[in-house]
């Protein structure tokens, strides 16, 4: 009989039959397997194993069999659901990489609606399913079979869902108890391995396929984990992310909103937001013309044609906005700044002696987003990248690299990140010349190194058009965000045949880099609010002192030293309310999270000082005005 090689945590390895299940083979594996990883695909136990080679052993406890576990959790919340609401229709129900949620399921629960005291009798429905220990079952259907059973039950759902399956991919059900769901897996072997570390957080809209057009669903999240500790532990960090969450910060900061009579997913900036955009953006233009990086500006809309030639239209119209029509021919909002760039480039034939040539642009685009994902400054429809072409010979592509990577550093320790890189190389399906890619990886990975940047090489993630690094942060509370790209392109000098004059006289083709170090402004000041708390450092915070009057009295002085604040450059406002200056106090450091908060009273008139006192260290102690002016403009430019 043939064997197959089992892989367990550790190194450690079995040789067992080939072509079992893993529900055969249960009784010879350690108790916290759930699945199996066999050339990528997750097979659960209810999927027979290859008949001979090499699987790796997936334990509930890892990231593979996290998603299982959840997974799994998710069909024994639609069982419940059955159970307590008959009639319930389901649309999809996914596992999630979601630091909030680890499932949901969107339901049609008709004219119904499900408030806090339903999903905690879900939760006991859901605690029975767990005892009652069903298994899960897999059942194979034709396409056939599937389209008659689910015309039969007039399961508009499962319907469109069948539609999305491509021809000849093999249709699956997944069952336990009396639920039954059309499902790809994979699933735990049974319920009771759900033990109790389950929960349901919340309810929220959903359209059917994310289309604003379509019925409103409801989407019910929640989580699982191997343990109730776990759990517990994890219910105490939402706490902590939901006291981050950006747009709540943002509303009671009186940041940013956004306005349904505006246009769902624009941002409106409010002047404190919009300060802290300023100052990012300030310190961004002063970083890269020290660089040596020229910065331009490019038109919002461009012809059709343009990005027809680019390629764009062909691959992201979907995310485009309808075109607009002007004497004659079509325009469209820019979903993107890179012809725009390509454009200033070609306007004139450049020689080697003036490359590189790096543009930079903080250029608004517009892509189309469905309302369903739409997610405060993380998600919009408008948003401002911190774009930069460059444009080099091939000898001075690593230079440009390296640079690339070193002004990332930069920048992203200013505002206290750390990070890790992903070095993506080519796909199966790509252009160029594969000695080119090969020579361009190695020159990717050759800067990483050299700038002891910390990296995971992603096999055959790369661009069609070319291989690139990606860049994760890591926020305070240890959260990956996606953050800078450096991407050489060989697709876009081809397409608008992008040359330069070589010192042989001759026209040679130009190195492309594409490269975004924050991303997008909205989306990049989004994850700095819950990184910071909403507690800016004195060099981004919008207000960074208030002065505080204790009486009305004392407002003349007040007055005074705000302006000589003002004269120093310094950001400072004044309390004008008459509160008593305790209220004053809370107000200015722990609502509004001002750095620093300034009393002035009779004595410290008289003595020409402010009493200060800092947010989170306390009393700073009596200061003079020209004291107070040089501790912010030192922590300014320590951006501390």
């Amino acid at each position: 009989m043939a064997e197959i090689e089992v892989v367990l945590p550790g190194g450690d390895a079995l040789r067992l039959p080939g072509g079992k299940t893993g529900r055969e083979l249960a009784g010879e594996l350690p108790k916290d397997i759930v699945a199996f990883l066999a050339e990528g695909e997750i097979l659960d136990f209810t999927r027979p194993l290859p008949e001979e080679g090499r699987v790796e052993a997936v334990p509930i406890g890892s990231p593979r069999g996290l998603m299982v576990l959840r997974h799994s959790a998710a069909h024994v919340m639609a069982a419940a659901l059955a159970r307590l609401f008959p009639g319930v229709r389901f649309w999809k129900g996914p596992a999630l990489e979601d630091e909030r949620y680890g499932f949901y399921y969107d339901v049609d629960l008709g004219e119904g609606a499900l408030g806090p005291e339903d999903l905690r009798r879900v939760e006991k429905e859901m605690a029975r399913i767990v005892k009652e220990n069903q298994p899960f079952e897999r059942v194979v259907i034709s396409r056939e079979e599937a389209f008659a059973k689910f015309r039969a039950q007039g399961d508009t759902y499962k319907l469109a869902l069948l539609e999305q399956i491509p021809p000849g991919e093999e249709i699956s059900l997944y069952r336990n108890g009396d639920f039954e769901d059309l499902c790809r897996g994979p699933h735990l072997p049974r319920t009771g391995l759900l033990g109790r570390g389950f929960a349901l957080l919340t309810t929220a809209g959903a359209y059917f396929q994310g289309d604003e057009r379509n019925k409103m669903l409801t989407r019910v999240y929640g989580h699982a984990f191997p343990t109730r500790e776990e759990l517990l532990a994890h219910k105490k960090r939402l706490e902590e992310v939901a006291r981050r969450d950006h747009r709540k910060l943002g509303r009671e900061l009186d940041l940013f909103s956004l306005q349904p009579e505006g246009g769902a997913g624009l941002v409106f900036w409010h002047p404190k937001g919009g300060m802290v955009r300023h100052l990012v953006e300030n310190f961004w233009r002063e970083e890269h013309l020290k660089r040596g990086y020229d910065i331009v500006y490019t038109p919002h809309i461009l012809k059709q044609t343009l990005w027809e030639k680019s390629g764009h239209y062909e691959f992201y119209s979907d995310l485009m906005f309808s075109p607009m029509e002007v004497e004659g021919q079509n325009y469209l909002v820019k979903p993107m700044n890179c012809p725009g760039h390509i454009l200033i480039y070609k306007n004139r034939l450049w020689s080697y002696r003036e490359l590189p040539l790096r543009l930079a642009e903080l250029g608004t685009v517009y892509r189309y987003e469905k309302s369903g994902v739409l997610h405060g400054l993380l998600r919009v429809r408008g948003f401002t990248q911190d774009d930069a072409h460059i444009f080099c010979t091939p000898d001075q592509l690593e230079g440009e690299i390296r640079g690339c990577l070193e002004l990332m550093d930069f920048l992203l320790k200013a505002f206290g990140y750390t990070y890790t890189a992903y070095l993506s190389t080519r796909p199966e399906k790509y252009i160029g010349d594969p000695k080119v890619w090969e020579q361009v990886e190695g020159i990717l990975e050759k800067c990483l190194k050299d700038q002891g940047i910390s990296y995971h090489v992603d096999p055959g993630e790369g661009a069609f058009y070319a291989p690139k690094i990606d860049v994760k942060l890591t926020d305070a509370l240890g959260r990956a965000w996606q953050g800078p790209t450096v991407q050489v392109d060989f697709n876009l000098p081809e397409r608008f045949d992008l040359t330069y004059r070589g010192a042989d006289g001759g026209e040679h083709r130009v190195f492309m880099i594409h490269r975004a170090l924050l991303g997008s402004m909205e989306r990049f000041i989004g994850g700095l609010i819950e990184h910071y708390a909403g507690a800016f450092p004195v060099w981004l915070a919008p207000v960074q002192v208030r002065i505080l009057p204790v009486t009305e009295a004392r407002l003349p002085y007040a007055e005074a030293c705000l302006a000589a604040l003002k004269e120093a450059g310094l950001r400072a406002e004044v309390d004008r309310s008459g509160e008593k200056v305790g209220k004053q106090v809370r107000r200015a450091l722990f609502q509004e999270k001002i750095p620093y908060a300034a009393v002035v009273g009779e004595r410290e008139e008289q003595e020409g000082t402010l009493a200060v006192r800092h947010r989170s260290e306390g009393e700073v102690g009596n200061l003079s005005v020209k004291d107070l002016a040089a501790l912010l403009e030192e922590k300014v430019k320590d951006r501390s």
